[in-house]
């Protein structure tokens, strides 16, 4: 019999779902109840942008460079697919979920850049819901396959961001 905690962490891919539809959300809302350009012109938006974008290509370089870790330790990278190796280098040295990490960045800047308020909110609403349906199921799916390792790790790294 297969045990449920080492088979899998989730059924649903929930994350790529999440931000998705968050920033589907986000558009909509935009358009029928927008929240005013917190920089629509003058110094304010002489830096708000430029800060905008640079968390957006932040938080795409902690995706990618996730990406490419795990892909050079031969780790699954499918969060509703069970672990095939728990990496503790690049990116994952600083976030126990640099992918999760990075697309609420991406969104926050985006909503910074963009000057759509709702991708923020809605992006800090998609990553507690992620927490909630992925990253918690996630954490016992590794401990279940890992045990002493995946303990070790989540000693040393943050959940979002930070070494303790």
């Amino acid at each position: 019999m297969i045990d449920a905690a080492t088979d899998r962490p989730n059924r649903i891919p929930w994350p790529p779902l999440l931000y998705g539809g968050a920033i589907l959300l986000a558009m909509a809302l935009q358009r029928l109840l927008p929240l005013p350009d917190p920089a629509p012109d003058g110094a304010l938006a002489g830096w708000l942008d430029p800060v905008g974008w640079a968390l957006l290509m932040l938080g795409a370089g902690f995706d990618l460079s996730a990406m490419a870790t795990m892909a050079r330790a031969r780790a699954n990278i499918l969060p509703h697919r069970a672990a095939t190796a728990l990496v503790e280098s690049g990116p994952f040295a600083i976030s126990r979920n640099p992918i999760y990490f990075g697309n609420t960045l991406m969104m926050a800047g985006a909503g910074l850049g963009l000057g759509n308020l709702w991708l923020i909110v809605t992006g800090l609403v998609a990553a507690a819901l992620v927490l909630k349906l992925a990253i918690e199921r996630e954490e016992r799916h590794l401990e279940a396959v890992f045990g002493p390792d995946w303990l070790a790790y989540r000693g040393r790294v943050r959940r979002w961001i930070g070494r303790h």
